[in-house]
């Protein structure tokens, strides 16, 4: 049968998570291993009645808190169905067919992966082999035929962090070229930096954030854009109607009801990062602070191995057959409890 199918997406070649991670010990995917107080839940539970659900979702109200909770109007947030359902928006409304997206590499996937679907033109800066970057060569890459360029701030999955003083001048020589920049604040709990005052100051300026990590929503999909209004308006045109489903608004809403679970879940976060970096030097393992709710260990053993020998275990980390982070593997973090169980099976297995 000679149906179409649209050249880009059959072109496309995607690998998804593997199924069977219920019941595990997660740290490959940056989720929060153990997830929000039981309490809460159980609080937020007890909202959701028959007719709640009969609903169709109304994000306003969720909007108007996490607007003022950011320091932004109403009218310059927006929310989608994950930061992923958000990347597709903004690739497919600011960047035209067979035009440049810049992003740093490697990166988070669904930005290459969205330039293939829709038939951008991805244009990858590469880190350097001792996993330092150069912004001068991101700034060499913004050309006219530019209409996005992406950094992520921490990224994922390098962890690194950039200055202000990079990114501004990002954001300006993208916008002599009249493109615009998305940066991607998925991890910004677990780093104090912001950039979404820049969101005020430039007109092409677009933040992410993401219910997914410090949050810990991610089986129910939160994203939001941060940008100037006319940026928001053009996004909301592209928007399907019912997007942020009424679950992940509810929760996301009285978790902003709840700061003192943010606070509670960035110490807890904070502390079993700098724990299990500390403990794994210890132990006489090359690791790598970032700026993210991972880590990076050199293993004694081949990363991919290592892996392997750990999801034996139902212990899941991440790890690259190639590339320049081959010999590391990625792990999330989380409380010290969740991270000794990791350390524990760690050391069971990679026996030099």
């Amino acid at each position: 049968m000679a149906y179409y199918v649209d050249e880009h997406i059959e072109n496309t070649e995607r690998v998804f998570p593997e199924p069977g991670r219920y019941g595990t010990l997660r740290y490959d995917m940056n989720e929060n291993p153990e997830g929000l107080p039981a309490w809460f839940v159980e609080e937020v539970k007890a909202e959701i009645t028959p007719e709640f659900l009969s609903i169709y979702p109304e994000p306003g109200r969720f909007l108007e808190k996490y607007a003022a909770y950011v320091g932004v109007r109403r009218d310059c947030v927006t929310a989608t169905n994950g930061s992923d359902q958000a990347i597709r928006y903004l690739l497919q409304t600011f960047c035209g067919q067979g035009h440049d997206v810049v992003t740093v590499a490697p990166s988070f996937e669904m930005y290459w992966v969205n330039c293939n679907i829709l038939g951008l033109h991805h244009v990858p800066v590469s880190y350097n082999d001792d996993l330092s970057f150069s912004m001068d060569n991101l700034l060499a890459a913004i050309t006219p035929n530019t209409d996005v360029v992406v950094l992520l701030n921490p990224n994922n999955p390098v962890g690194d962090a950039f200055s202000r003083e990079d990114v501004v001048a990002a954001v300006e020589a993208a916008r002599a070229v009249d493109a615009v920049v998305i940066i991607d604040e998925a991890y910004h709990y677990f780093y104090p930096n912001t950039f979404i005052d820049l969101t005020q100051t430039y007109d092409n300026v677009i933040v992410l954030r993401t219910f997914s990590k410090l949050f810990s929503l991610a089986a129910l999909r939160l994203g939001v854009i941060i940008s100037n209004p006319e940026i928001i308006h053009y996004v909301n045109n592209a928007r399907l109607t019912f997007d942020a489903n009424a679950l992940a608004l509810l929760f996301a809403e009285r978790i902003l009801d709840h700061p003192e679970i943010i606070d509670e879940l960035v110490a807890t976060a904070v502390e079993g990062r700098q724990w299990a970096v500390d403990e794994l030097a210890a132990r006489g393992y090359e690791t790598r602070r970032c700026e993210g709710n991972f880590i990076f260990v050199r293993p004694n053993r081949p990363a991919p191995e290592v892996a392997a020998d750990l999801a034996a275990r139902g212990v899941l980390v991440k790890s690259w057959n190639s590339g320049m982070l081959k010999d590391y593997l990625r792990i999330s973090t989380g409380s010290k409890q969740a991270m000794e169980k990791l350390v524990d099976a760690l050391l069971a297995v990679d026996v030099a």
